[in-house]
């Protein structure tokens, strides 16, 4: 029989939620292997999800067990915590509502362990609690939340700029929002503390990682400016406007730098719960318009419903236009189209102030708006809502192209004519798209009012210029204006008026007939300049030709992209200069997400799919071969900046290498036929391709003699290999990132061995083949190794060591000292292969394994008593050595107190195997220590011999002939000195 939960609280008529169910089961069944005495065992994938949701389950129920089923969870993850960090992210986005005090309290419990850990994904963990914190909610429950999301943001910041710094940038942008809500509160202590804690958290990311601030795009200023009543904020805007480079970053001239970089729609969602999310895009994607009342009445007490919460309605709005495009099936379809939705939440709103920052909400990117850059579909709800709401809303026209206006006047007055830019190329762009027909349709509006009608007459003078001169598109005098339908509007008057908004039949993109012809033309028209993309130079259109041209085909998106990483290469556009990298970095970013692509995104579930190989025909291939190809900096600063923002940069460039030299060796470096390379080995087949065709574009000079296609030039092969290393090698060692080269090679190597498809055994021939000056020694990577390869693989890599075909530990003895300390507290199965490794690696090398003996028995920290395994693999070593000189000095030299038998049996296995070099061995020892000077029995000039080891050694000599008092004699010992064990004289005889 299930238990009741202890994670939940259902109401009587509510039905089980089956994510709860599931846990709550698996909970019960392995609650007896969550128990002390906890035993490790090997699982099965199945047998590992009911862990992870067991553990899930027992760590957010049980607050007083947490700490004991954690540690069965590191004791058998395997994955870098990624599914325990999957099932909490349903959890908080599924259940958080529902969920009883406990468990909530856990929660953060649970995040700062993962951030600990450096578990893969953490970062979700914090995305999905910010969106958990609704704004303009003053409850208690939401303002207890608020605090400790900034508590462990604080807490863990080191941790956080380390592995996922984008977190701070998402807690800026979420904490900047709530603030402007927050410092309305009441005058408490409670209040005031939170208050101060969210304005320290701010602003401490702002004077400290202003760089990660500027990546957050132009949104930041407009949620600051909420803000410039608070004191220190004000400080903060003075040194914006007046002082930039008192915030430490070199390329950040000018607050108009910010203006120009679009926010990408992640940091709208963080404002935005799941719920609404769900809610808005269901209203957005299936309610037909005339329908749509109900919907927005239930929203509307759902959400809104509150004294302070329809502050939240700018968020909304930003979501809608921003984070919210439909499709050319839902344009064409009775869907309630968005400039709808955001009329009816302009007529939500009660506050003169809410209202006036809904409207900005809604004109924003109207003010900086670049068609290089920015998206139409951003500005499009805007213009339609004016459009539409002529004749039967004329007022909501008129209140909103006066609020436009009055913005370009007034918004920024330093910066006038870059807001005027902005927004005459936002108009110039909706015409040309066919948004609308022409500008005349407020032109020459006779129902505006004389005020507005002024100030458009006035900015139509300013920028005549820039927008009369775009192409006069034909039979544009007129447009029909169809009505404004809001929330008291019946049915009847929407289906009269239908015909006025919706097309009779389907249309690109719901635009009219006429409209169409228009876009057609705009279509027919960029073609050519797609088709020969190889001869435009302008780096900005070709930024804004990119999601356009992904949405049409992926391959022209990637020759968009090849061009213009390839115009970086060359740095001779004077446009191009102007423009940092990091900006390069995050339009092309925003493009390709708009797109529906993602960049430098996990393999483990592209590669199993019937989709095109991510690794080898994509976006993302096409960077990491430019890469490789030439490793020029501004590539690896847009690289960084990738990175830095979220990307698996590092572990794709590893992994890209990794498959790249796997499918070399398959062939033997080009001895398969060039057939079987396409259909076998694609990534290979496909580099080559792109070597030969890259080359040339470059400018480099090719010998004549390299071949057009594959074959089997191993030279040619051998150098696209190390290039690839190579330029992973300087993407890990750039100086942008705080961890050590290696940290991160173990990093990246962890999540490569994660990803089906990638053989472990080649995973880590190839790391420590190509890229040992990273990894030689790594405890990461040697323990990552022995914990993932198994029995036959490791007997693989035995052999190669024993080969000399690559090294894993290297000659460093204090290195080889601390993995064998640090490899006791390993699971037995993996010492045992630890020990196996190093065995095969260290007797074929020059390395000196007589001192790392001394060393480890010398050793103070060496407990015996739990270092079994490590003596065992130190007597293996010995046994599998020649009995030099020096380590037979070595053993006779060994303490007394650590395993005392030890040296004797070390000797004993040699006067078996190779007993005249043992002899000769020990003549040279007994040569360097003959007493002369009676020093006391087993202090020979202050050095003290193994007991154990005289014992052997007299023995031994005595079996030979009688030699053993002479030994004694040389030692400076009396027979009664060394007490032999009867037991001990079975020695073999050389009888030859």
């Amino acid at each position: 029989m299930i238990m009741a939960s202890k994670l939940i609280s259902l109401s009587p008529h509510e039905a089980q939620i089956q994510l709860e169910v599931s846990l709550r089961e698996a909970y019960c069944i392995n609650q007896s292997k969550l128990t002390p005495p906890l035993k490790y065992t090997i699982l099965s994938n199945e047998e590992y999800l009911s862990i992870n949701k067991a553990v899930v389950y027992g760590v957010l129920c049980e607050p007083n067990l947490a700490n004991i089923y954690i540690k069965y969870l590191h004791a058998h993850v395997n994955d870098g915590y990624c599914l325990f960090i999957d099932i909490i992210v349903q959890i908080i986005d599924g259940l958080y509502l529902k969920l009883l005090e406990f468990p909530k309290i856990q929660l953060f419990w649970v995040i700062s362990v993962m951030v600990d850990v450096s578990g893969v994904g953490f970062d979700r963990l914090f995305v999905s609690i910010l969106r958990r914190i609704v704004g303009g909610d003053f409850s208690d429950g939401n303002l207890w939340l608020s605090c400790e999301v900034v508590n462990l943001l604080s807490l863990k910041w080191g941790s956080i700029l380390d592995e996922a710094p984008f977190v701070l940038g998402y807690g800026l942008y979420t904490y900047l929002r709530l603030l402007s809500d927050h410092y309305r509160l009441s005058r408490s202590s409670r209040s005031t503390e939170l208050k101060q804690k969210e304005i320290g958290f701010c602003v401490r990311v702002l004077r400290e990682q202003f760089r990660l601030c500027v990546g957050i795009g132009r949104d930041l200023i407009r949620v600051l400016q909420d803000l410039v009543h608070i004191p220190e904020f004000r400080a903060i805007w003075r040194d914006l406007l007046m002082n930039p480079s008192s915030f430490g970053v070199s390329n950040f001239l000018d607050i108009s730098e910010i203006y120009r970089i679009r926010t990408s729609s992640r940091y709208f969602l963080l404002r935005i719960t799941p719920e609404m999310e769900t809610q808005l895009r269901f209203l957005l994607t299936h309610v037909k318009l005339g329908a749509q009342r109900r919907h927005q009445a239930w929203f509307a007490r759902k959400f809104l419903f509150g004294p302070e919460r329809e502050s939240i309605i700018s968020d909304i709005v930003r979501f809608v236009c921003c984070a919210h495009h439909p499709s050319n099936e839902v344009l064409q379809s009775e869907v309630i189209p968005r400039w709808a939705v955001i009329g009816w939440l302009l007529k939500s709103c009660t506050k003169k102030y809410v209202e006036a920052n809904v409207k900005l909400a809604l004109f924003y990117d109207w003010l900086f708006f670049d068609e290089k850059v920015d998206n139409f579909m951003n500005v499009e709800p805007a213009m339609l809502l004016m459009v539409n709401s002529i004749p039967k809303y004329v007022d909501l026209t008129n209140s909103l192209l006066e609020f436009l206006l009055l913005l370009v006047e007034n918004y920024d007055i330093d910066r006038k004519n870059v807001v005027l830019k902005g927004v005459s190329s936002a108009l110039s762009m909706l015409v040309r798209k066919g948004v609308i027909a022409s500008l005349d349709v407020l032109t020459t509006c006779n129902l505006l009012s004389p005020c507005v009608k002024k100030l458009l007459q006035n900015f139509m003078q300013k920028v005549e210029s820039v927008v009369l001169s775009e192409p006069q598109l034909s039979a544009t005098s007129s447009l029909k204006v169809p009505f404004l339908p809001s929330p008291n509007t019946s049915c009847m008057e929407i289906q009269q008026h239908l015909p006025d908004i919706l097309p009779a039949q389907p249309v690109k993109a719901g635009l009219t007939s006429q409209q169409n012809s228009v876009s057609d033309s705009i279509e027919s028209a960029a073609s050519p300049v797609i088709d020969n993309v190889d001869q435009v130079e302008d780096v900005g259109y070709l930024i804004g030709k990119i999601g356009d041209s992904m949405k049409k085909s992926s391959t022209m998106g990637q020759e968009i992209v090849e061009r213009i990483i390839f115009l970086c290469t060359r740095d001779s556009s004077e446009k191009l200069s102007e423009m940092s990298s990091e900006f390069l970095a995050h339009q092309i970013k925003c493009e390709l997400e708009l797109a529906g692509y993602k960049l430098f995104s996990p393999l483990e579930n592209l590669l199993d799919s019937g989709d095109v190989d991510d690794e080898v025909q994509s976006v993302t291939a096409t960077i990491i071969c430019a890469f490789i190809f030439t490793q020029h900096q501004r590539i690896r600063d847009m690289l960084c900046c990738w990175s830095k923002d979220g990307c698996l940069v590092g572990v794709r460039l590893l992994s890209y290498a990794l498959r790249l030299a796997y499918e070399a060796h398959e062939v033997g470096y080009g001895a398969s036929s060039s057939d079987e390379i396409k259909t076998i080995l694609p990534l290979l087949k496909c580099h080559n391709d792109r070597y030969f065709a890259f080359m040339p574009r470059k400018g480099e000079n090719i010998d004549a003699t390299m071949p057009s296609d594959f074959n089997d030039d191993k030279e040619v092969i051998s150098k696209m290999i190390d290039d690839a290393y190579t330029a992973y090698k300087s993407f890990a060692s750039s100086e942008e990132f705080p961890t050590s080269p290696g940290k991160l090679l173990s990093i990246h190597a962890m999540a490569c061995s994660l990803w089906k498809n990638k053989k472990f055994k080649f995973v880590f021939r190839d790391i420590f083949s190509y890229l040992s000056d990273l990894s030689l020694g790594d405890e990461d990577l040697i323990q990552l190794l022995v914990s993932q390869l198994e029995d036959a693989d490791v007997l693989s890599m035995q052999i190669d060591l024993g080969l000399k075909r690559y090294a894993l530990f290297g000659e460093d003895v204090q290195n080889a000292l601390q993995l064998i300390k640090k490899s006791v507290d390993w699971k037995q199965a993996d010492q045992h292969k630890f020990w196996g490794l190093a065995t095969s690696e260290l007797i074929v090398s020059e390395f000196p394994v007589e001192k790392l003996l001394l060393c480890w028995f010398f050793s103070d920290d060496l407990n015996p008593t739990s270092s079994g395994t490590a003596f065992s693999g130190l007597m293996k070593m010995c046994n599998s050595h020649a009995p030099t000189p020096e380590i037979v000095g070595a053993v006779m030299l060994l303490p007394n107190n650590k395993f005392p038998d030890f040296a004797a049996a070390a000797l004993s296995h040699w006067a078996c195997v190779n007993q005249a070099m043992l002899s000769n061995s020990l003549a040279d020892f007994l040569t360097k220590f003959e007493n002369k000077n009676g020093v006391a029995a087993f202090d020979c000039d202050g050095i003290v011999l193994n007991k154990s080891a005289v014992v052997f050694l007299f023995n031994y000599l005595e079996a030979q002939g009688g030699l053993g008092n002479i030994m004694l004699e040389k030692l400076g010992l009396n027979l009664s000195d060394i007490r032999p064990n009867p037991e001990n004289s079975a020695i073999s005889m050389d009888t030859g």
